[in-house]
């Protein structure tokens, strides 16, 4: 089976990384449904973008953390792109709070987005690979926290193990399809969640990652389009840290520091 994308869905595609993602498909030849949840301005500057490219661009509202609901969100983009090859799911949230502190309401509201929601929209886009018997990519967004915790992110970091895990069971149940499921961990990236605004990292300081920076943007978006290409076609049930080393700093960070500032979060 040769797999050829033409058509990709990408969550949270208004701004940051979902954003460059969807520009760098379309870039690769996909015509590509975009979704915002606020920032719908956000999400018409991808579509003009996409269109720059001579492609197609479809863009709707959706909010991840009403899981019965979203699903019909990708069926509808599917219906539009006439078809489903690429799905990125990269729709999240996250919070900053003590495990102590945070209220159930606030626990399930950061589960609910970054996990309920992830499940219903992966399984809606996987049954369109599955009907149309052409294979497919699916790809989740998680985070380096899918892999180490992060204080003040308990949440979040539960949310995001478990999508890694989805991804892997996914991955297993559905390579008899030809279909691949793989995760992409970021590590600090320059967009408005982490409060930078998309700014250039190059010039941001960061001693604690070994490349000295935060990622930038399309620095995601481009590991996540060459998992979408037929160039990556024997990957699947990986998950890619791209996050300048942090990963790897592990005890090398734990055994410098020198005060107790890191248990504030």
């Amino acid at each position: 089976m040769t797999f050829e994308p033409r058509t990709a869905i990408v969550t949270g595609s208004d701004s940051g990384i979902g954003q460059a993602t969807a520009v760098a498909l379309a870039a690769a030849g996909m015509d590509v449904g975009v979704t915002w949840h606020t920032d719908e301005a956000g999400a018409q500057e991808t579509a003009e973008e996409i269109r720059g490219h001579g492609r197609k661009a479809f863009v709707a509202q959706l909010d991840v953390s009403d899981a019965p609901a979203c699903g019909q969100v990708i069926d509808d983009l599917a219906e539009q792109l006439g078809g489903l090859d690429v799905f990125v799911n990269n729709a999240g949230t996250g919070a900053n709070e003590p495990f102590l502190d945070m209220e159930y309401n606030r626990w399930r509201e950061i589960v609910a987005t970054d996990l309920d929601g992830a499940f219903v929209c992966l399984q809606r886009a996987a049954r369109h690979m599955v009907q149309a018997g052409s294979g497919g990519r699916l790809i989740a967004v998680t985070s380096v926290h899918e892999h180490q915790p992060r204080v003040g992110s308990s949440a979040y970091d539960a949310a995001k193990h478990g999508l890694g895990g989805l991804m892997k069971t996914i991955a297993l149940e559905l390579g008899q399809h030809g279909i691949t499921a793989n995760s992409v961990a970021p590590g600090e990236i320059a967009t408005p969640m982490t409060g930078q605004e998309d700014q250039d990292p190059h010039g941001t300081k960061r001693p604690g990652v070994p490349l000295g920076r935060p990622g930038d943007a399309r620095e995601i978006a481009a590991v996540i389009a060459f998992l979408a290409s037929p160039a990556a076609s024997y990957v699947t049930g990986a998950s890619w840290a791209v996050d300048g080393g942090m990963l790897q700093m592990g005890p090398q960070g734990g055994s410098h520091i020198t005060s107790d500032d890191w248990r504030k979060g």
